[in-house]
């Protein structure tokens, strides 16, 4: 039987830091969100995402990818977004099978408006905390745990322009 390898004190101190953090700046940033445009955290998700492809439009499966989401509940997230005027369902012009959201020009204006807002909220409470050198230590050490849990590479970020 293995010896389990308990956390050292500096690790168990990071490991409490970072299950806070994760608890409460996903809350945060919604919060901000509802507050300023009337929408959740993951529905902003849908919609950045689609406003970043080309065409503003993906398919439901690399849609539900991106965003981290469960098929069925990425289909309710765009079933709202639908009502809403922001997105719609399409055939796919390559198979006629599977189903493509496309955010609409009302949506894309929705992302335009909403955007700003999100920033600031994000800068607020992780970029303005940090250090140039700390965000340099946080993408490497988000990248580093990101590729043990998506190593296809699903979640990660597009590498920067050279």
């Amino acid at each position: 039987m293995a010896t389990t390898r308990w956390l050292d004190e500096e690790e168990q101190r990071a490991w409490r830091a970072f299950l806070g953090m994760t608890a409460l700046l996903p809350a945060a940033l919604d919060q901000q969100l509802q507050r300023d445009a009337d929408l959740s955290h993951s529905s902003y998700i849908v919609l950045a995402m689609l406003s970043e492809a080309p065409d503003r439009s993906l398919r439901m499966s690399e849609l539900a990818a991106r965003a981290n989401s469960s098929p069925s509940r990425l289909s309710h997230t765009v079933a709202r977004l639908e009502e809403r005027g922001w997105v719609r369902r399409e055939k796919s012009a390559e198979d006629r099978r599977g189903n493509v959201a496309v955010l609409t020009d009302e949506g894309w204006d929705v992302v335009v408006a909403t955007a700003p807002g999100h920033v600031r909220a994000v800068r607020d409470h992780v970029f303005d905390a940090l250090s140039p050198a700390q965000v340099r230590q946080l993408t490497t050490i988000a990248e580093a745990v990101l590729g043990r849990l998506d190593p296809d590479g699903t979640l990660r970020p597009p590498a920067p322009p050279r």
